[in-house]
């Protein structure tokens, strides 16, 4: 499933497109996704100007004229891809090449902007994702984000508000790390990675990382500037091309081949000093990949 940096890299690529852009026209070529588009989908939309284009954690944002949001997740095979802007793609250096079957497009969002016509087109094999309608003043009680926690973005994540979080926590920090209702849109790839980074277990129990006066260690002071660095530089890189994930213009990312501990099973740890072999166990269902030796 895309993770945060996946989302925003897409956030990135369609803004240009859609921000300011009036909508002519929504091919709408099924009834659902993960859920049913709901009533007058395509009415509401066309003929409306896009004031903007956010992301909460792992949801794209599309702002309407009229107040209307479009809550839009990629669910674990989504993508979107523009078509009359030009774009390149150069998958023969990346592990998974994505397919573009038309039979799996079933948006189609026809725009017109300030750099002239478009098309967005939502791709989506599994039909996992969804786009479901809200009203922006009352977003915040959706379903869908009610309850997310702290973006490990920019100054929102310190840690002092983990230490909150974590306070009494016995539970191991890859499953308090992956709760969105404390950090949202952290997804196993990065949560893995910063782990790494930190040379922190990720069996390790999350109250061990706060004081007994209630306030971060200096390992969860660590632990916090490489959550976010992990982010910002996944985001730079447009995120990791594993599985379905490509940018908008159909590029890939290349994360994945600056991967210290995820998918790296059996290789040799690249912490300096470190003789160490990186580890898959499984929690909660998910693949975790550490080094036994040095992430204590």
């Amino acid at each position: 499933m895309p993770e945060l940096p996946e989302v925003e890299t897409v956030r990135r690529g369609l803004a240009p497109v859609m921000e300011d852009a009036v909508i002519r026209q929504v091919e709408q070529r099924r009834p659902d996704l993960r859920f049913p588009f709901g009533p007058n989908f395509v009415e509401r939309l066309e003929g409306k100007r896009v004031v903007g284009l956010g992301r909460r954690a792992k949801y794209l944002l599309l702002d309407i004229e009229d107040g209307t949001v479009v809550i839009m997740h990629l669910g674990m095979s989504g993508s979107f891809r523009t078509e009359g802007r030009g774009g390149g793609d150069d998958p023969s250096v990346f592990h998974h090449v994505r397919g573009r079957l038309e039979a799996h497009d079933h948006v189609v969002f026809h725009v017109e902007g300030s750099a002239g016509p478009a098309r967005i087109i939502y791709n989506d094999p599994r039909r996992f994702g969804f786009m479901l309608m809200a009203r922006r003043d009352v977003l915040d009680d959706h379903p869908s984000v009610r309850g997310l926690g702290i973006e490990p973005v920019g100054n929102a994540l310190s840690a002092d508000k983990l230490a909150n979080r974590f306070a009494g926590k016995n539970a191991p920090l890859k499953s308090i790390l992956l709760d969105q209702k404390i950090i949202a849109g952290l997804g196993n790839i990065y949560v893995c990675e910063a782990l790494w980074r930190s040379r922190l277990s990720p069996r390790r129990k999350a109250r061990t990382l706060v004081t007994r006066s209630g306030g971060p260690t200096d390992r969860l002071v660590q632990l916090t500037d490489n959550i976010r660095n992990v982010i910002a530089e996944a985001i730079e890189a447009g995120g990791s091309s594993l599985r379905d994930h490509a940018q908008t213009d159909g590029s890939l990312g290349y994360f994945q081949h600056t991967f210290s501990a995820y998918d790296r099973e059996g290789e040799a740890c690249r912490h300096g000093g470190c003789s160490g072999t990186i580890a898959r166990i499984v929690q909660s269902g998910r693949s975790t990949f550490f080094c036994p030796t040095c992430q204590r």
